[in-house]
């Protein structure tokens, strides 16, 4: 599903020159959860900014679903993510003058999809997250782990076949962050594919394998259960 090639990302300003990936070379299969660590600046967000076509690579090749994508303009990144890829960030990143409901439904509206279908579909995401009941509240009236639930029901409603988590867990006490981790194992279960970003060992040690960065590079590679 998703390929790098010698995949390089350099960040420049006047003074000073960053290299965030240096000559990556991953391979994730559909159906797969692909966990990623490292310590603080190693790389992994950038990782995941580029796979989720957030961002292009400085150097080297990314293939997404059989296509060489790494050239692409912004406006080509953003019509190949709608619908195809969600997002799962540590901050929820929910829009705090929407109710729950309404920040469920806003990647449908992106899509142009009719009114009728939305709301079968957010009304669907928000059962499958058991956060149905909280529909018409705003993320302020909600608990963290409420907050990440909508997150992730706005992350699946428009059915992507790629959902990216980076620290999805990060501002959760350890009740709420099971919840979480177990909502993704689902949603993988269900045939969609997962790349997180954690620095939990017992959280990497869900998906299928784990990838080791160190400053921009893969340093090992670890497979944990049969996929």
């Amino acid at each position: 599903m998703i390929r790098t090639e010698e995949m390089v990302k350099v960040f420049r300003t006047d003074e000073v020159e960053t290299t965030a990936l240096n000559h990556v070379n991953i391979e994730i299969k559909k159906g797969e959860f692909l966990a990623i660590m490292g310590p603080s600046g190693c790389g992994k967000s950038t990782l995941l900014n580029i796979i989720g076509l957030l961002d292009n690579p400085s150097g080297g090749k990314l293939w997404f679903d059989g296509a060489e994508i790494s050239k692409y303009r912004e406006n080509q990144r953003t019509n190949l993510r709608k619908g195809n890829i969600g997002f799962v960030f540590q901050s929820f990143n929910l829009i705090d003058e929407l109710n729950v409901f309404e920040n469920v439904e806003l990647p449908l509206l992106y899509l142009k999809i009719r009114s009728s279908e939305r709301k079968k579909r957010v009304n669907e995401a928000l059962e499958r997250m058991q956060i149905s009941h909280r529909r018409k509240h705003f993320p302020q009236q909600l608990s963290g782990g409420q907050q990440q639930r909508v997150a992730v029901a706005r992350a699946v409603v428009a059915k992507p076949k790629l959902i990216l988590a980076d620290e999805p867990t990060g501002n959760l006490d350890s009740a709420n962050g099971e919840e979480v981790m177990k909502l993704l194992e689902q949603l993988n279960n269900d045939g969609t594919t997962i790349v997180m970003v954690t620095h939990s060992p017992a959280h990497a040690d869900r998906a299928h394998r784990i990838v080791n960065l160190f400053d921009g590079s893969v340093v090992t590679e670890s497979i944990k259960k049969s996929t």
